[in-house]
């Protein structure tokens, strides 16, 4: 065990030339990040995720309810006992001979047993005001935790110039405000992890899964190595988007439509802005050239700028769907339904749904270096509720 821990924490590895562990050692003049500091996320994240709940339960459900956010679900499918076993034994979705079978044995006609199984998908679709308290829950923490990176990172010297993030690294001192915002982040980050199983199932999830495991690494990586500067760069980059996705999806599910359309749009203009122009331009830029202008080459440079590379590729596909929601809003007046839904994939349209209800889209945006992608689910701007 001595000797694959000494493998892999090699310091040719993780540190620049010359530099060794014990020169990273916390002391009573200077502290530096520790990788045992980062034990301290998952307890956090524990205590995050118990938070979520009591403040879903508390403080988010009397809200939806005071803004009148619909609380039933989807219409229920009529009990019958052979249509129920084939549901959650055989299949969600029967073929047309199966369908064919199940209309002579029921004596129903083949539209009616479509409908039934139409509706039995839908019906475990969460409801509006379940969709609302997720929200709620990801605006206030992205809120709180965005106005926290503002006000950390307005004091410091490399907001302005990042070259001020290599000035003595790595002997970079640990301030407390900063890792204060790092544990936070990380807590969150694994709570989303581990939460995921359990949300509103979306049809990026493998995607979203990637994403948060590329964040999570990122976030330790640039602890452990002390790339923090650039790491609380992309932390507050990341989650000024989310805010404004949380605030219109909860718009959307009030049914404010217009407020809804606006801050979609406003949310589009300010994730492409922050993740194709910013990000690359800002952090990219520092990490692959500054960086390496200031302390040469070594293996963990390289694998650190592959992650945020990685996380580069996945704004470009995202903010493809978030410009082609917008087209959709701005060229037709309404957002269809989006590649990304935050309905489960199994899940139809009632073939009564009135053409005039616009259907409700997601964009899912999140993640950085330790930063959050737009760790959310944006509700698309013209958006209204899928029923």
């Amino acid at each position: 065990m001595a000797g694959i821990l000494a493998w892999f924490w090699n310091e040719r590895f993780w540190l620049p030339h010359n530099v060794t562990w014990a020169d990273l050692q916390s002391t009573e003049e200077a502290a530096f990040p520790q990788a045992e500091d980062l034990y301290l996320a998952f307890p956090l994240a524990f205590c995050i995720f118990m938070i979520r709940l009591l403040f879903e339960r508390f403080i988010a459900k009397p809200c939806a309810l005071g803004l009148k956010v619909q609380a039933n679900g989807p219409q229920k499918a009529q009990p019958n006992a052979i249509l129920e076993k084939v549901f959650t034994a055989i299949t969600k979705h029967p073929d047309e001979k199966r369908l064919e079978g199940l209309s002579k044995q029921l004596d129903w006609d083949v539209r009616s047993i479509q409908r039934w199984f139409r509706q039995r998908r839908n019906q475990e679709k969460p409801s509006t005001l379940t969709k609302f308290c997720e929200s709620m829950w990801r605006f206030t923490f992205y809120l709180y935790i965005f106005t926290y990176g503002v006000r950390f990172l307005k004091k410091t010297p490399w907001l302005w110039n990042t070259r001020q993030c290599w000035n003595g690294y790595p002997y970079q001192p640990l301030l407390p405000d900063l890792h204060y915002y790092y544990i936070v982040e990380l807590s969150f980050y694994w709570s989303l992890m581990f939460s995921q199983f359990i949300d509103i199932k979306r049809k990026d999830f493998g995607i979203m899964f990637t994403h948060h495991i590329v964040t999570v690494t990122l976030i330790t990586f640039s602890y452990v190595t002390n790339l923090t500067r650039v790491g609380t760069l992309t932390l507050c980059l990341h989650d000024a988007a989310d805010v404004v996705l949380e605030a219109a999806k909860m718009a959307n599910y009030c049914k404010c439509q217009k407020l809804s359309d606006l801050l979609f749009l406003t949310f589009a203009i300010v994730f492409i802005v922050s993740r194709l122009g910013i990000y690359p331009l800002w952090i990219l830029n520092t990490t692959l050239f500054e960086l390496y202008e200031a302390l040469g080459n070594f293996p963990a440079l390289w694998i650190f700028n592959v992650l945020l590379v990685i996380l580069q590729i996945l704004h470009c596909f995202w903010s493809y769907l978030i410009i082609k929601a917008a087209y959709k809003a701005i060229s037709k007046g309404k957002v269809a339904k989006d590649d990304r839904s935050d309905i489960e994939s199994s899940s139809d349209e009632e073939e009564t749904v009135p053409r005039s209800k616009t259907l409700h889209s997601t964009i899912t945006t999140n993640g950085t270096s330790g930063a959050n992608g737009t760790n959310g689910y944006l509700t698309g701007g013209t958006c209204s509720e899928e029923h």
